[in-house]
Formats: structure tokens, C-alpha cells, sequence
């Protein structure tokens, strides 16, 4: 999957037909592994993961009932509602959306879901025009890259909370990945103890355009503001769209009873944020000298 991620990031989004294939093509292998299976699990407290092989997808319980936390492509919405449903929860009983940005491959099940439970939606200001409208920024009328456009029922800032009965998290614009890039912060107990937990929304270029026509207005000056704000944050438990960002499956198969859960890294996302943000400046230089030779 690194490889499919470093190989996503190296495209930069253009009108040509070459490259449109070269996205349909991409997204084709990379959905062998965004759609394969994976068992769902505790993943610590009262987080549990129902994600796909490639695509993470999360569940929370609370007091008062599910909150989810992104969905996959839509051809994955039965897996997650199957997954679920193996944990022993009712899919009947999700009462909130949570989503960290709005491209297709996390938010494929949103209106299926939405319809299905009522659930409110609540996802980033800036993202809500893209999640109504169904597209991608900047290449509005990519159908290989549209989604089912769904209603936005919130939209939230920095700081904004969102609780459901005994369970709060609180909202953290962290924009570039998507201009609504949100990444939500909540408070967990791992054995008797406080743990901070950041579900990071994204910081990978991906197939954003950085300059020239970029995908959207102020994008550069979005992603370097996101890379010193996470650097800076305390954060114990570091989670994401993708297992490889934080090393899901190695963790997963390392959890025993009894033993510390491997999920609790503190340090760890400031790590992972230093090493996009030596991505993106890489990115940045290779899209800048791209442009300088047409």
C-alpha cells in the first residue's frame, strides 16, 4: 500500500486524456486493496475499527448510541455495515457522521448510511460544497472521482465540539489534504489512564495541484499551517484515513491481554507530520519545475 500511496501523491491532476486514464488506472489497482476485508476490532476504549484492508473506517460508542467516523468507496458499504454488525452493534443505532475529508474513498457510504439511520452529518466548512456536491475539488467533472453527494446536517470550525451522550470530540481544521480537512480529537481510558486521541484527517499531496492552476486558492500556505499545527499538538494515539499511516495491521497483530496496547505511541504523529511535510516541500519542487518547463 506504500507504494500505491507514493504513487497517488506523484500525480498532480491535469486535462489531459493520458492522465485521466493514469487516474483510472491507479484507482483500479488500489482498489484491491481499499476493498478487501478485515476483521473489525476494539481498538482501544470504546474506538473500534470497521474499516476495509486499505481504507479505515471507525465506530464509537457511547452512552447514547454510534457515532462513525468516515465510510469507504460505495462499493464497501455492506462490508462496513457487516462489520458493525460482527462487533455487535445495530447500524440502526448510528446517530452521527463524522467525516475527516470529502474524497471518494471516505465517503463513498455516506448517503446510504445517512438514509438508512437518520444519522446527522457533520463535517468541515469548507468541505461541505464538495460533500453536496459529490466531486472533487478542482476537477469537478471527473466522474472516476465523484461520489454520492450527500446533505451536510453541521458544518464545523477550529475548536467546534460534537457530543453524543457521555462522548465528546472536539473538530481541528487541519486543511489541504481537502480545503475542509478535519481532523477530530477525543479522550479515551487505557488502563486507568488519560489518552489523547487524534483521528488525523490527511497531509499527503495526493492529486492536489500545488501550483500552476492549483486545486483550490491558498492550498500551499493550507498544508504548511496544517504541518506546524499537528507537530505541535500532544497527541498518545495517533489514527487516520489509511492503516499505513499509522501502522494499523503490525499494531493489530501485536494487541494481547495483558499486555500495554500497542496503539498508544505518543510522538508519533509529530514524526509522521515531519515526514510529510519533507513530502510536500519534495512535491511542491517537483510540480514547480514541471510547470517552469511547459
Amino acid at each position: 500500500m506504500r507504494k500505491l500511496t507514493a504513487a497517488l501523491c506523484a500525480l498532480a491532476l491535469s486535462a489531459t486524456g493520458a492522465q485521466a486514464q493514469t487516474i483510472k488506472d491507479f484507482l483500479a489497482v488500489a482498489m484491491k486493496k481499499w476493498t478487501a476485508p478485515f476483521d473489525p476490532f476494539q481498538l482501544i476504549d470504546n474506538i473500534y475499527y470497521v474499516g476495509t484492508d486499505g481504507i479505515a473506517v471507525y465506530v464509537i460508542k457511547t452512552s447514547q448510541g454510534l457515532i462513525l467516523m468516515d465510510t469507504a468507496m460505495p462499493q464497501s458499504t455492506g462490508m462496513i455495515k457487516d462489520n458493525i454488525a460482527k462487533l455487535g452493534f445495530k447500524v440502526a443505532d448510528i446517530k452521527i457522521i463524522l467525516n475527516t475529508h470529502a474524497h471518494l474513498d471516505h465517503t463513498g457510504g455516506f448517503a446510504e448510511i445517512k438514509k438508512e439511520t437518520g444519522a446527522q452529518l457533520i463535517a468541515g466548512e469548507r468541505d461541505r460544497p464538495l460533500l453536496e456536491g459529490g466531486y472533487y475539488p478542482g476537477d469537478e467533472k471527473n466522474e472516476d472521482l465523484a461520489f454520492p453527494a450527500v446533505k451536510v446536517d453541521r458544518a464545523v470550525n477550529e475548536g467546534d465540539k460534537v457530543t453524543l451522550g457521555d462522548t465528546t470530540l472536539t473538530a481541528h481544521a487541519t486543511p489541504g489534504h481537502s480545503p475542509g480537512c478535519t481532523s477530530w480529537e477525543m479522550t479515551v481510558k487505557d488502563g486507568g489512564q488519560d489518552r489523547e486521541v487524534l483521528f488525523f484527517c490527511s497531509g499527503t499531496v495526493a492529486l492536489n495541484r500545488l501550483v500552476g492552476q492549483p486545486t483550490y486558492a491558498g492550498i500551499v500556505d493550507d498544508y504548511r499551517t496544517t504541518f506546524a499545527k499537528v507537530k505541535a499538538m500532544k497527541i498518545d494515539v495517533l489514527l487516520g484515513p489509511h492503516p499505513e499511516v499509522y501502522g494499523m495491521q503490525a499494531k493489530r497483530a501485536e494487541m494481547k491481554d495483558g499486555a500495554p496496547n500497542p496503539f498508544v505511541k505518543p510522538g508519533e504523529l509529530a514524526t509522521y507530520a515531519t515526514g510529510l511535510s519533507e513530502t510536500f516541500d519534495k512535491q511542491l519542487a517537483k510540480q514547480t519545475a514541471a510547470l517552469e518547463k511547459k
